[in-house]
């Protein structure tokens, strides 16, 4: 019986899992690994884990070389050494499609919410303060740009319900031509020029080496000051103490923020302390519909590998290739 080990998961339950396994007749295991060497230990004689947030380095790797397989818990991989996976051999599945419509609609939410004040207009009428003062000024969606960082699924995703509410759309993507048009009137230039232009700013690019503090000291700079921008990524894009200090100065309007670098939230941090800032607890991918579709894919693809059947979902596929031509069910 092939053996997959759940290496830590804050979900409320694992019955989705449970019963896919059972279907399947695999032992499941829920571990609650924290560190590699949790990890090299509860997965020791396993064929293949799922990760949520436990890290998978290429020590961890070297440790576990009956491993076939890693699924993640969602769309990046930035804890997991994909590379070094590949390297030896083990397949890397991800669920890149599960939360499109959910991230771009809380994306979407926030931009709005901060785009008519409603934090400060909320919190301002609590203390008996009726006035539009500290929303001020506040304008028709069709007079305002709204700019995306990333144009892959949930980057188009936010940009054609932003453009369906009346938007004039403008976006990034380094893989896209400049001087292009996207299917959803997006028109696309250089990341200086959405940033200088864009009334809001929605990130939506992977956390690597060449996105981690994306927008830091300087490439806030090139905001308007009546900007907003909303993350709801990964938050090693965003430069915390600089975000903070644009905020704080009147250099950025507004931001909202479902991801951050350290997560959960300190409440003493200087984030909570800002008024124009709109916080929520990466929920952006959370629906009823993601949640479970989120679970059941996950397992779906690496029950998939270690059965020797091709998976819905594969980032390293030459590895894959390789496995199921040596039969591994």
């Amino acid at each position: 019986m092939a053996k997959i080990i759940i290496t830590d998961c804050d979900h409320s339950s694992i019955a989705i899992e449970q019963s896919l396994a059972a279907e399947r007749g695999i032992e499941l295991v829920l571990a609650s690994c924290k560190t590699e060497d949790d990890v090299i230990a509860a997965a020791a004689d396993a064929d293949a884990i799922i990760v949520q947030y436990a890290p998978v380095t290429d020590r961890v790797l070297a440790a576990l070389p009956g491993l076939k397989a890693i699924g993640r818990y969602g769309v990046g991989v930035d804890t997991l050494d994909v590379e070094a996976a590949t390297a030896r051999g083990v397949a890397v599945c991800n669920v890149p499609d599960y939360g499109t419509e959910d991230v771009s609609d809380h994306a979407i939410a926030l931009a709005l919410a901060l785009s008519r004040g409603l934090g400060q207009l909320d919190r301002g009428l609590r203390r008996g303060d009726a006035t539009l003062t500290p929303a001020q000024p506040l304008h028709r969606f069709s007079t305002r740009t709204f700019g995306v960082v990333g144009l892959g699924l949930i980057g188009a995703a936010t940009a054609r319900k932003a453009g369906a509410l009346g938007f004039d759309l403008i976006g990034f993507d380094p893989t896209l031509k400049t001087g292009t048009v996207t299917k959803e009137g997006v028109r696309v230039v250089g990341l200086e020029e959405v940033l200088r232009q864009a009334d809001v700013v929605s990130l939506h690019v992977p956390l690597n080496k060449a996105t981690h503090h994306l927008i830091d000291s300087e490439t806030l700079g090139f905001f308007k000051s009546t900007a907003v921008l909303v993350n709801t990524c990964r938050g090693g894009v965003v430069d915390t103490t600089a975000l903070v200090t644009a905020l704080s100065t009147g250099a950025l309007k507004g931001a909202g923020l479902d991801v951050l670098e350290q997560e959960p939230l300190d409440v003493a941090s200087d984030l909570a302390a800002l008024d124009n800032v709109i916080l929520t607890p990466h929920a952006g991918w959370y629906s009823e519909e993601s949640y479970s579709e989120l679970k059941y894919r996950t397992l779906e693809n690496v029950s998939d590998i270690v059965r020797g059947v091709r998976p819905r979902n594969i980032m390293n596929p030459t590895v894959l290739d390789s496995l199921l031509s040596q039969g591994i069910a």
